[in-house]
């Protein structure tokens, strides 16, 4: 049974119905209402980018059924005159805008897009703060510095550090794994967890609790090892994220200064 379509269309009517492509040939009427044939295949076009599927005859014929039915059911609810409630109206109203913000912004990144140049010195000042070593690492971490005084006493007795951790750490994710935090570089840590554990040896654990807005902790580290930033080919897509929410944002304060606002 095929999934209904429900889900995906308005985001995909959205763009249809902002399109510039003119409606020319008719897909379907209902009730004398036209529904243009390049609306389907506009639809079809940006589910298919959505989902990564082709554009297939059947995806068509699914989506001009389920416009024929929207349509149907659209044309019901004016007919009792629902779209003149004040919440619908509303609704309709921040509906409008969200297409109108998102086409803008859109808009404004095909004007000013992202050069390689800025992509590549985002990807070198990532790979400078990525740093030279990866630390294999160990935690425990614990509400408060007594408690985490107390298991550093333990561990001094002779306790193994992964049996203290998965007794006692509140960091679940790495408990059950005695307190594993596989390999990482400092940047990817708080700052005093990553000053704490860049002093130690491999071998050592921190005998002085290291707080953190996460509570306090008992650090151990396991080895290090050269670090290997990735690719910029394998983190441009996410470096071309980065830049576009970063030139909106700016583009949106530009807009922000730029208005007049009394509150």
């Amino acid at each position: 049974m095929q999934k209904p379509l429900i889900k995906l269309l308005p985001a995909a009517l959205a763009l249809a119905l902002l399109s510039p492509v003119a409606f020319a040939q008719t897909a379907a009427t209902v009730n004398g209402k036209a529904i243009p044939e390049s609306m389907v295949t506009i639809v079809a076009e940006n589910m298919a980018k959505q989902s990564g599927q082709p554009v297939t005859p059947q995806l068509k014929d699914q989506i001009k059924k389920e416009l024929i039915l929207r349509e149907v059911v659209v044309q019901e609810a004016e007919k009792q005159g629902l779209q003149n409630q004040k919440d619908v109206q509303e609704e309709i109203q921040v509906g409008r805008q969200n297409i109108l913000i998102r086409t803008l912004f859109q808009d404004y990144l095909k004007k000013h897009p992202i050069t390689d140049a800025q992509v590549k010195a985002k990807y070198d000042q990532f790979a400078k703060s990525f740093g030279t070593t990866e630390y294999e690492a160990q935690h425990i971490l614990v509400p408060t510095e007594k408690e985490a005084d107390d298991i550093i006493a333990q561990l001094k007795k002779g306790a193994k550090f992964s049996a203290m951790a998965k007794k006692y750490s509140k960091d679940a994710a790495s408990a059950v794994k005695g307190g594993d935090l596989g390999w990482s570089t400092p940047g990817n840590y708080v700052e005093p967890f990553a000053a704490a554990l860049t002093k130690l040896k491999p071998g050592e654990y921190t005998t002085i609790p290291v707080q953190t807005q996460f509570g306090w902790h008992i650090i151990k580290l396991d080895k290090t090892r050269p670090a290997k930033p990735p690719t910029m080919d394998q983190l441009k897509p996410q470096i071309m994220q980065e830049l576009q929410r970063e030139a909106v944002q700016k583009y949106q304060q530009e807009l922000l200064a730029q208005a007049k606002v009394t509150q």
